[in-house]
């Protein structure tokens, strides 16, 4: 029998209900009704969607909302991707094990731990001390293999690369150039949400190619920009 979702199930508890609400139960529902069945077949996707407590990687109050089909917001204008969202980035960057990836706007760090349940050798960076923080309260217990760094977004992390992956978690209008260039010419790939136009998202594969980064579009997605990767308005006078 097919479980049918039930989309009050998470959305009407509140901070106080949080002790009786069975999380690995919400887990399972997550994986089994928002993403297996929008394409993502990847087992170590699946895998690391059952088993990571997505509900200690948002702030204490969202938790029982952490599960829900739908981006969690963080506070300042950041967002935890929706679940299928960020599986679907995380599947379209074919990641290999061993290979160094790196997430930008890594915020809490649940796209870092999903990524290095695949096998990669990941860093998550990020710029914002409130995120860092849960991200540093909670990965060293669910994936210690994850690098933590802070830094600013636009300028990637140059001191590791290349990189083979480089996952830009969030949506952007352009791709910084620091972090293109900071690709491995052989086979690297990097992965976002290209979001020119308000309203508009596309999930995209970068690939490093002798005219720049070629591009290819996957499947529409409207995620939050990210605040500070916006480029600065150009003034004509």
């Amino acid at each position: 029998m097919k479980w049918t979702a039930r989309p009050c199930q998470q959305l009407c508890l509140g901070p106080m209900d949080q002790n009786a609400f069975d999380f690995a139960l919400a887990r399972m529902h997550m994986v089994e009704s928002q993403v297996r069945p929008n394409l993502v077949s990847d087992p170590r996707i699946l895998a690391a969607m059952s088993t990571l407590p997505r509900e200690r990687f948002v702030p204490p109050e969202r938790a029982a909302v952490a599960y829900s089909d739908a981006a969690v917001p963080l506070g300042a204008g950041r967002v935890l991707m929706a679940p299928m969202e960020l599986a679907r980035l995380v599947q379209l960057a074919r990641p290999v094990k061993g290979e160094r990836a790196l997430v930008v706007a890594a915020g809490t760090g649940y796209g870092a731990a999903v990524l290095a349940e695949c096998g990669a050798a990941v860093t998550a960076l990020e710029e914002d001390r409130r995120l860092l923080a849960i991200a540093r309260s909670v990965l060293p217990a669910t994936s210690p293999s994850v690098a933590i760094v802070a830094g600013p977004l636009a300028d990637g992390w140059p001191a590791r690369a290349p990189w083979h992956i480089v996952l830009i978690e969030g949506a952007v209008k352009e791709i910084p150039p620091a972090i293109v260039g900071q690709l491995n010419q052989g086979g690297g790939r990097l992965v976002t949400v290209l979001a020119p136009r308000p309203g508009s998202g596309q999930a995209v594969l970068g690939c490093p190619s002798a005219g720049g980064l070629a591009l290819s579009s996957a499947f529409d997605c409207a995620t939050a920009l990210l605040p500070s990767l916006i480029p600065a308005p150009l003034f004509s006078f």
